[in-house]
């Protein structure tokens, strides 16, 4: 007998399915289309998406300091962020597969798409970029943990942490030794993702 933890993960899972399907609604309501990773927009919504663009040289006076004295602390964390993305990767393609856990393909992690948007001037890209890129790399680590747990300690906390990975759900209640013996160092977990 499930669980009323596993009914409620399955119920999260069918609302997954149903968020994928509003995704589909708003591309449809915002005037865009997904063809080979590249979004293009109708031209009428085009036109209007460029009406909210703040020029460049406006949008680079700034009218907060507190944005401008933020500044290098945010973009000093490219440095962390590139030795954490080259160990990552190292990690992701060498242990992964002694495991026989499928790698992480890191273009389904990390998307960029916000330069396709009209209403964003050059800078406001360029920031987008930057944080698509870091933001990113860290859901990367996420993944590649969570599938590292999985297989080497598929195990709930007691009490839910507010935030986890994809694979939680998959992981044995807390306290049940049987279903963590079950599911302890089994590659067959991943055989969704090898289709």
């Amino acid at each position: 007998m499930d669980s009323k933890i596993k009914l409620l993960q399955q119920k999260m899972d069918e609302l997954e399915i149903a968020l994928h399907k509003e995704y589909a609604e708003l591309a449809d309501k915002y005037g865009f289309s997904i063809k080979q990773k590249r979004v293009e927009f109708l031209e009428k919504f085009r036109e209007r998406n460029r009406t909210f663009r703040i020029p460049a040289w406006k949008y680079a006076i700034p009218v907060n300091i507190r944005h401008v004295l933020s500044l290098p602390f945010i973009y000093m964390m490219i440095v962390p962020t590139v030795i954490l993305d080259l160990f990552l990767t190292i990690y992701n393609w060498i242990a992964l597969p002694l495991f026989h856990i499928p790698v992480v393909r890191r273009r389904e992690i990390i998307v960029y798409d916000r330069q396709f948007l009209d209403y964003l001037n050059w800078i406001q890209k360029i920031h987008c970029i930057y944080c698509t890129y870091v933001n990113g790399v860290f859901a990367y680590a996420v993944e590649i943990g969570g599938r590292t747990e999985r297989y080497w300690c598929p195990v709930k906390a007691a009490d839910k942490p507010q935030v986890h990975n994809n694979w939680y759900k998959d992981y044995a209640d807390y306290g049940n030794p049987e279903e963590w013996h079950e599911k302890f160092n089994k590659a067959e977990a991943f055989e969704n993702l090898k289709k």
